[in-house]
């Protein structure tokens, strides 16, 4: 297995002069509950924010409005809910349409633990051959299905890419965040390679794997850790994916990025005064800092 000891930044997918929105790829973001709006609309606009041409937020109808008053520049998809304001099964009915046309789909921030909700990631998981990104409640809609660590019951037919925080990695993988933080890089490429996944393990040092590449990033602070913070990277890493190119490296791209915009809010405001939504903006000077970097 290959491991980066002197890291290479990421290459930057190409942004050509006479693209269009469709160039840059359609990106929807299912996420959001009663209460958890922030979470949509922040991985709403760090998808914009990633580049994406054209993004789509997938969220309960009670919270359509509030979403779409955040940021004009995303489209709002209205779906089915239930009496606590998260997904019901009727979101079912609304796959086909949901994905159709879509290079790639974020799903996770701020859905909540309704009772429907595995049915409905575990079937679009099957249905999308688009990259998935799977964070936060999407994981846990996942964990019982994977905690022996085997994508027992789950299929998938394209590229997926799961994001777990050590303690969501231990439901999903079934071993203790104390065995997980032992040997990080270990279990993270274990897992991505039985479940032929890529997996990010963030933390300090996040780790990016797919079983045979494995990569540890060297962005981020402290500053990063308050709620939030992983909806910016679900939003960013799915609008990289739906620019088409190698999904590891998009992958290791969008992490690599998202640590340094955290880099540069923290310069900005220190790293106990920033907060997520600072993320998305500083991802602009991330862009330009990275582009004088690689010399592009």
């Amino acid at each position: 297995m290959q491991e980066n000891s002197d890291f290479a930044l990421p290459k930057m997918p190409p942004r050509p002069t006479d693209g269009h929105k469709g160039t840059f790829g359609r990106t929807l973001i299912l996420a959001g509950s009663r209460g958890m709006s922030g979470a949509v609309c922040l991985a709403g606009t760090a998808a914009l924010r990633g580049g994406a041409g054209l993004v789509s937020v997938a969220c309960p109808q009670g919270i359509q409005s509030i979403v779409a008053g955040y940021e004009p520049g995303y489209m709002t998809i209205g779906l089915p809910e239930d009496s606590d304001g998260q997904l019901s099964i009727a979101t079912l009915d609304e796959l086909p349409r949901l994905i159709d046309g879509k290079d790639s789909i974020g799903i996770g921030p701020g859905l909540g633990t309704s009772a429907d909700l595995p049915e409905v990631v575990h079937r679009l998981c099957a249905a999308a051959s688009c990259p998935v990104v799977l964070d936060a409640d999407g994981l846990n809609a996942l964990a019982a299905t994977v905690r022996s660590g085997d994508w027992e019951g789950v299929e998938h037919r394209g590229p997926r890419v799961l994001t777990p925080h050590p303690g969501e990695f231990s439901r999903l993988s079934g071993l203790s965040v104390s065995e997980i933080e032992h040997d990080r890089s270990g279990t993270a490429s274990v897992f991505a390679k039985r479940n032929n996944v890529i997996l990010v393990l963030k933390g300090s040092g996040t780790v990016v794997t797919d079983g045979k590449r494995i990569s540890i990033n060297p962005t981020g602070n402290s500053g990063m850790a308050t709620g939030g913070s992983g909806d910016v990277l679900t939003g960013l890493t799915s609008a990289l994916l739906a620019s088409g190119g190698d999904p590891f490296e998009m992958t290791r791209l969008a992490v690599y990025l998202h640590g340094l915009a955290g880099d540069l809010a923290a310069e900005a405001m220190s790293p106990p005064g920033m907060i997520a939504s600072d993320l998305p903006r500083f991802l602009c000077e991330a862009w330009k800092r990275m582009s004088a970097d690689s010399g592009a």
